[in-house]
């Protein structure tokens, strides 16, 4: 399965979601590259849309291979083989460091004041998965702030990664689970240029025109 861009994948989400149409709730984005996707299904849906800002730890020695992720609230999320492998403080230090980012990001978003999804549902919307450890931190986070339900709603998703997901979401949703994955998000997609803060700060502020409109 390929999409055109960001966007066509999310309309295509947006759809396989029809049967939460209407209902209370909150979509989730993870920036920034989520953000353009769960858009589209929060304009589809009726619901507010926010994010959420799981932040990756990389290995001291190669910073692109995740081996945690932490969530805004909650525990981090490990690879329990590479958590054991490194220096304890140097985990701590690097967590702490992650939390204050996304502290940072959420204030640059200008989502200090989030909307609340205690008793509601909630559905994570993000572009892709590799290693599948953000979208978990993010199903913690989303969990600590005491929803009725949480999908993770996903394009593309290896199948392994499909089943661990599936044991700590109450749903997930992708449009394609395969045992031939690609290996990058980027592979699915025609078009997959970076998303910057600036656009990802315009997509929210728009998100947010469209809910003080329809509350008129």
């Amino acid at each position: 399965m390929r999409f055109a861009d960001r966007r066509e994948a999310g309309r295509q989400l947006a759809e396989a979601l029809e049967r939460f149409r209407g209902q209370p709730g909150v979509v989730y984005a993870l920036p920034r590259g989520g953000v353009p996707l769960g858009a589209e299904v929060a304009r589809y849906l009726g619901m507010p849309l926010d994010v959420l800002v799981p932040r990756k730890i990389g290995h001291p020695m190669q910073p692109e291979y995740a081996i945690c992720a932490v969530p805004e609230q909650g525990e981090r999320v490990c690879n329990p083989r590479e958590e054991a492998a490194v220096d304890p403080q140097w985990l701590m230090d690097a967590e702490s460091r992650e939390r204050v980012e996304a502290s940072r990001r959420r204030t640059l978003y200008g989502r200090a004041a989030a909307p609340s999804v205690a008793g509601k549902l909630a559905i994570i919307v993000d572009d892709g998965i590799a290693t599948g450890l953000t979208m978990r931190a993010a199903i913690r986070d989303a969990g600590a702030r005491e929803p009725a339900r949480v999908v993770v709603a996903i394009p593309v998703v290896p199948a392994s990664t499909a089943a661990h997901l599936e044991t700590e979401a109450d749903e997930l949703v992708a449009l394609e689970i395969t045992d031939q994955y690609l290996g990058a998000v980027g592979a699915y997609y025609d078009s997959f240029p970076q998303v910057t803060d600036h656009q990802v700060i315009a997509m929210l502020q728009q998100a947010t025109d469209r809910e003080v409109r329809s509350e008129r």
